[in-house]
């Protein structure tokens, strides 16, 4: 076989398997989006540097948890989840330096406190007015919202 023979066949593998991994992403999405609505939501897992450490994902509601899901991957599972009772809004802040370039355009930066430490998520203003009523609508009884 021709040398350009093989380059042509590996080309089409290649964009084969980048077909494949995309209908991978839509089957996925749908899949995810059946169970509820999701969301755009950004999860900031470093915040080392200023601006850096944000990764692009979806947010759902499953009962009194927020499940994220990284927007690239293709495991029906989350990558993190958080209890309702865990949770607790310390403020907002907008998109600043390298941080626009990261994160989707209208998206502010919201700053919750956990158990396990801080927590930066980024959402849409429609996104966040839903969270806050997510946090503080828990059942009768439960840790409120500081």
């Amino acid at each position: 076989m021709a040398v350009w023979q093989w380059v042509l066949d590996t080309a089409g593998v290649l964009l084969l398997l980048v077909l494949l991994y995309g209908l991978g992403l839509i089957i996925r999405r749908r899949a995810l989006s059946r169970h509820g609505g999701t969301f755009e939501v950004s999860y900031r897992v470093r915040s080392s540097r200023a601006g850096r450490g944000w990764l692009l994902g979806l947010g759902r509601y499953s009962g009194d948890r927020l499940e994220w899901f990284r927007i690239f991957s293709l495991s029906p599972r989350p990558k993190r989840s958080w209890a309702r009772s865990e949770l607790s809004y310390a403020g907002r802040r907008e998109v600043e330096g390298a941080e626009q370039i990261s994160l989707y355009p209208d998206h502010v930066v919201l700053v919750c406190e956990s158990d396990a430490g801080p927590v930066e998520l980024a959402m849409g203003p429609s996104s966040l007015m839903g969270f806050q009523s997510w946090l503080e609508s828990g059942p009768p009884g439960s840790p409120r919202v500081r």
